[in-house]
């Protein structure tokens, strides 16, 4: 199997490590080729088997000259996806402020693809939603990047097995307590291992008309936590616009939400983030509270800055005159 990961050849990374099929495989695909990585991995104490998969993260680690960062957590079963991937996430955000790494790294390959597309679909999603999936994804401060979206789990479990290579089976992923077990035993798994090569073509072509739509995901203006984006004439490629960048900011919109931001123009997401439509621009920035004197206000008035990121801009001393663009 050659793969090619010449875009992280000179980065920093850090890889999310399971010690399962996908990981284990990404682990010595990476080592082959000489990329430098250290690795990361949560163990949730729920399955005895989760000692020896930290174990091994830690000889693997030892062997190949890797920094290992192990975080032990105990999780109730109430939500637990949702919980279990959120710390997950927040121990590779912290590690990655604390040690400067450029780039996380992450297994998810194909059959986890065609998992989420079933699922969104399932709910009712858009093309943006559908597409959750792409190679990389740029957060504010660094890069998530999943090189293995082309390749099933079934190839890189034979990789491992014609390599003599260990690797550990969750057996957890055979419970369909869980949405994703459900899908990836009833429709993804069986529905790849007959169509892949369709399947494939099938996700380059909409990752292809998704590009073609000019959704902006680059700000016109960053200051701070602050961004401006050119707005569309198109409410429908306004409202992707919005979507992309909150998810950056960790906040997912319901569709209720996205129909409020449309017709209100000027909204507050989740006691969270403020944003508006206004002037050809879509505003976004952290909601505040703090009050503001008149003079700044007038400022405010006098360059069009809309109300709901008046706050914000006075929180941070930031001049009305730098957001005219």
């Amino acid at each position: 199997m050659t793969l090619n990961f010449s875009a992280v050849n000179n980065t920093k990374n850090l890889l999310a490590f399971s010690a399962g099929v996908d990981s284990s495989a990404l682990f010595f695909l990476l080592l082959e080729q000489n990329i430098p990585f250290d690795i990361a991995i949560v163990d949730y104490n729920v399955r005895e088997q989760s000692k020896d998969e930290v174990t091994y993260a830690k000889q693997l680690a030892k062997k190949y000259n890797k920094k290992v960062f192990i975080k032990e957590v105990e999780l109730e079963n109430s939500n637990f996806e949702k919980k279990a991937r959120d710390i997950r996430y927040s121990f590779f955000e912290d590690l990655i402020k604390q040690f400067h790494y450029d780039t996380l790294i992450t297994a998810h390959q194909l059959n986890d693809k065609l998992e989420w597309f079933m699922m969104q679909m399932s709910k009712g999603a858009g093309i943006v939603e559908l597409l959750g999936f792409k190679e990389w994804e740029d957060k504010n401060t660094y890069k998530i990047y999943k090189p293995l979206l082309e390749i099933t789990k079934d190839e890189l479990q034979n990789y491992l097995k014609s390599n003599n290579l260990k690797y550990f089976v969750d057996n957890s992923n055979f419970d369909e307590k869980y949405k994703r077990n459900y899908f990836r035993h009833n429709y993804s798994d069986k529905f790849l291992s007959e169509f892949k090569d369709g399947i494939k073509n099938s996700f380059e072509y909409l990752q292809n008309d998704l590009n073609s739509l000019n959704i902006e995901e680059k700000a016109i203006l960053k200051i701070d936590e602050l961004e401006v984006f050119k707005a569309s004439n198109d409410d429908n490629i306004n409202i992707r616009t919005i979507d992309i960048n909150l998810k950056k900011r960790g906040v997912l919109l319901s569709k209720a939400s996205r129909n409020e931001i449309l017709r209100q123009k000027e909204i507050v997401i989740s006691h969270k983030i403020s944003v508006c439509i206004s002037n050809d621009l879509i505003y976004i920035a952290p909601f505040s509270k703090s009050k503001m004197d008149k003079k700044f206000k007038e400022k405010c008035r006098l360059n069009k800055i809309p109300k709901n990121v008046r706050v914000y801009l006075y929180d941070k001393n930031i001049d009305p005159k730098d957001l005219v663009v």
